[in-house]
């Protein structure tokens, strides 16, 4: 099946302030649905490549909504409640007079109190002069007590600096300042923190439920100063791959693939971590992305993307109750890929190992620095991102592996039982790579320099 590439939209550089008249809620009743039909979720279809993508934030204004989807259970642990919400069957939805959908009034009417705009405040001082710069988003309540999801483009920044202040704001004018609770950039999914309580909150659905074709509605800030606008489309393709693009906190590449939906809801600038609903008032998705153009240059119009909410349920309640994603495998390595002018010498393809921090698995597997990893069990592995996707798809915490590894003119085999990537690890993984830092720096000083590879860690 042909593979291309498209430059995609997403979600991030605008904030505005717009306002809204009061609205009144018709307070909808919402059938009582049977329970759902577990649809087997198809294979993954074609390959999107995203090359370029502009994230999608924003504020609110006046006005509110109230009211909710009934059907809710208790999820959570730790006392969070997360609550999620069946629908009717497609056979139902079009066959069972019981199981009549909202109304896009109704629907928005019932959701807009639990839909808000996120404004991200950096404080950056040029020459003397302080400057404050806003990224802006939109998110969902997904608690009574405050707990809300938005994408983790959207909060980069403050996940990145702590001086970085986050704003959370609502419908009706009320605002808060938020606590990152944590975020994880694989998902591109985030959740926050603020002090408050009897919120109205949205209703999980089953986007496994999802068929091409049945009306989707996305509530967000497009453009900023558009606040709290409802679009509507349906679902355009199921289970799209996007690969994007970012720089993490030390300056190093990361390439991330999402399954995602495709819907041609209208998606813009200001809309990113929004909610996406099917026609019952159930969460089906986070707003994510948006295609602008192919890589031949033609534009696209009413192609936008949302991350499935079933495939980050268990992340955002790991986010919660721990604050990182829990079992993500973890070897206690630099990485690099051996570069092609490398190849041409003799030097096989694969993920170069740069260091080895003390106390890994890594270590006590007995890999060493200036070993080449070509493959982990029958994967192979051609370049450090090769690496870093096979473990991330194939392994947990706790996982054993196989690595080939070639060291020197010798092919030998390692078996490696994953580590947790954790707070622990993470802050032993950056006292390594300030110790390669300086030792590089030094070699260069010296007249010595080493291949100028990407630098992955894991």
């Amino acid at each position: 099946m042909e593979n291309n590439e498209f430059n995609f939209y997403n979600s991030e550089n605008d904030g505005y302030r717009g306002s809204f008249g009061e609205y009144v809620d018709p307070t909808p009743a919402v059938p009582n649905p049977e329970g759902p039909e577990n649809r087997k979720k198809p294979g993954r279809g074609f390959s999107k490549k995203v090359v370029a993508l502009v994230l999608a934030c924003a504020i609110v204004g006046g006005g509110a909504g109230v009211g909710g989807a009934a059907l809710y259970q208790n999820l959570s642990r730790g006392g969070t409640v997360i609550y999620e919400g069946n629908r009717p069957t497609v056979q139902t939805m079009v066959n069972n007079n019981n199981g009549e959908p909202m109304t896009p009034e109704q629907l928005y009417a019932a959701n807009l109190a639990s839909c808000v705009g996120i404004t991200v405040n950096t404080t950056v001082n040029i020459f003397g002069q302080t400057t404050t710069s806003a990224a802006t988003g939109s998110g969902f309540v997904l608690t009574q007590d405050g707990y809300i999801v938005t994408n983790y483009h959207v909060i980069e920044d403050a996940a990145n600096d702590s001086s970085v202040s986050i704003e959370v704001s609502f419908a009706d004018g009320t605002k808060y300042t938020a606590q990152l609770v944590g975020g994880e950039q694989d998902n591109d999914i985030a959740v926050l923190k603020i002090d408050a309580t009897g919120l109205q909150h949205v209703t999980l659905g089953n986007s496994s439920q999802l068929v091409v074709g049945e009306s989707v509605y996305a509530i967000g800030n497009p453009l900023g100063e558009l606040t709290y606008t409802l679009t509507d489309g349906i679902v355009s393709a199921l289970d799209r791959l996007i690969t994007t693009s970012s720089q993490d906190a030390n300056g190093n590449t990361v390439s991330t693939t999402l399954n995602v939906l495709q819907t041609n809801c209208a998606i813009n600038p200001g809309n990113s971590g929004g909610p996406l609903f099917d026609s019952y008032g159930n969460v089906v998705g986070v707003v994510s992305a948006k295609m602008t153009e192919s890589s031949s240059g033609v534009s696209a119009e009413g192609l936008g993307f949302a991350i499935p909410i079933n495939d980050v349920k268990d992340i955002i309640e790991d986010l919660i109750e721990h604050g990182y994603v829990t079992g993500k495998p973890y070897m206690g390595v630099q990485v690099s890929s051996v570069p092609e002018y490398a190849q041409r010498y003799g030097i096989s393809a694969g993920a170069y190992v740069e260091s080895v921090a003390d106390g890994s698995c890594a270590q006590k597997a007995g890999l060493q620095q200036g070993d080449i990893i070509t493959a982990i069990d029958e994967t192979a592995i051609d370049s450090s991102s090769a690496l870093t996707a096979a473990l991330s798809s194939n392994y947990k915490a706790g996982d054993t592996a196989t690595l080939t590894v070639l060291r020197g003119s010798d092919k030998i085999t390692l078996s490696i039982t994953f580590d947790e990537k954790n707070e622990q690890t993470e802050a032993a993984n950056q006292v390594q790579q300030e110790s390669n830092q300086q030792q590089q720096q030094q070699q260069q000083s010296g007249g010595s320099y080493g291949w100028p590879f990407s630098g992955y860690s894991w």
